[in-house]
């Protein structure tokens, strides 16, 4: 059978990675330990050239003083001698002075020759070792990043064959109705269930799918001016039904008018789903959380605050990284969604952080800058580039967008 050559798959063009800031970080470290090693190694070559001039200079000045002392000795002795054979002996001693300084200055100049030579061989060793081990971490580097553009294209196929399949399911589960009459409570129980799981399998593609952006800098950003105080009622409704299946009362408190700023109405009802849907899962029946918003001098801030566990001070920091876990036997999330909240913070220009005290629950603010306010980065990232992408709207995004 002949190929048809107009449908043949081509191979896609390799799209450049954003520079990585941690690749940055490695250069200029190895760099400066370069730097350290060269002035350390100049350091230790000079001194051990100090020491053995002072042991030449010391053996020379011995020599000398014992030539010198036996040569007044023998004068001493010949006091006698005639004129002529004194100046015969003078003349022996100067031609024996001038061939030792002649033999000590070739000595200095070879030993010389012997450290110049030395010291280019050294210096022509570590020039080739250093440019092999920068073409070892190139291919690495140029390796990894092929792997990870193969795993990137393998995750975005999956996930979206995935997220097909799940449709099918959701859409063939409502099909599954018995004719007559209202079903079975197991049959609802049951159905019920399966909805759930699918709605937890797509947060989870979902928080790949994002983690894989942020690596890529490519997480997707439209900032359009809005009402943040409307954002936080949205969020605080959204979770009401999940606050009470928990027996956890979930209150907002928002001005009486409108607090506009610009920021990405889908991306920040995400960071709201993460940490009100963390309050929940960390907060034991009966307690409270507070969803709150309020405007500083330049900027806005929100914060959620739980009656939890709280979490230990040396952790406060970690909390936000990838894949951090409360206990590393802990399976309530990927601990993904953190570190996504403070990626689209970030991206924001904003600033996230927690405040807590073990048994007295924990405090997560983040903040917004206003039009013309400066523009804080929270500590120890730098801001995920921002892409243009269409607008997410519609009911039950922050449901869809929950994370742990």
């Amino acid at each position: 059978m002949a190929e048809d050559v107009g449908t043949r798959t081509r191979p896609r063009a390799k799209t450049p990675r954003a520079p990585l800031p941690e690749r940055a970080k490695t250069d200029d470290s190895l760099r400066a330990e370069r730097l350290d090693t060269d002035g350390a190694l100049k350091g230790d070559v000079a001194s051990a050239e100090r020491d053995a001039d002072d042991v030449v200079d010391q053996a020379r000045e011995v020599a000398d003083a014992v030539l010198n002392e036996a040569r007044s000795k023998a004068d001493r002795e010949s006091l006698r001698t005639p004129p002529a054979e004194a100046a015969a002996v003078d003349a022996e001693r100067a031609e024996a002075d001038h061939v030792v300084r002649v033999e000590r200055a070739a000595a200095d100049g070879a030993l010389d020759r012997d450290r110049k030579e030395q010291a280019d061989t050294l210096a022509t060793l570590l020039v080739h070792e250093r440019a092999a081990t920068d073409a070892y971490l190139l291919t690495e580097r140029d390796r990894a990043d092929d792997a990870v553009a193969h795993r990137d294209d393998f995750l975005g196929m999956v996930a979206h064959d995935v997220r097909n399949l799940l449709n099918g399911v959701v859409l063939n589960l409502a099909l599954l109705r018995p004719g007559d009459g209202a079903p079975e409570p197991q049959v609802t129980a049951a159905a019920d269930r399966i909805r759930r799981y699918v709605a937890r399998m797509n947060r989870l593609i979902d928080d790949l799918v994002d983690v894989t952006s942020i690596d890529a800098g490519k997480l997707a950003m439209v900032p359009v001016e809005g009402d943040v105080a409307a954002l936080v009622t949205e969020a605080t409704d959204t979770f009401q039904p999940a606050a009470r299946e928990k027996g956890v009362s979930l209150s907002a408190a928002v001005p009486a008018g409108p607090l506009l700023a610009p920021f990405d109405h889908d991306r920040l009802l995400q960071v709201f789903a993460n940490l009100i849907a963390n309050a929940i899962k960390f907060t034991p029946s009966g307690g409270h959380i507070a969803v709150g918003v309020e405007a500083l001098r330049g900027l806005i801030r929100f914060g959620v605050t739980d009656t939890g566990e709280g979490i230990p001070a040396p952790m406060l920091e970690a909390i936000f990284e990838r894949f951090w876990q409360a206990g590393k036997n802990d399976r309530r999330g990927m601990g993904l969604g953190l570190y996504i909240s403070k990626s689209i913070v970030d991206a924001h220009h904003g600033r996230i952080w927690a405040e807590s005290e073990l048994g007295q629950g924990t405090r997560v603010y983040f903040t917004l800058p206003v039009s013309g306010a400066p523009t804080p980065v929270s500590k120890g990232r730098s801001p995920v580039r921002g892409h243009a992408r269409p607008a997410r709207r519609g009911k039950g995004t922050a449901d869809r967008r929950r994370r742990r």
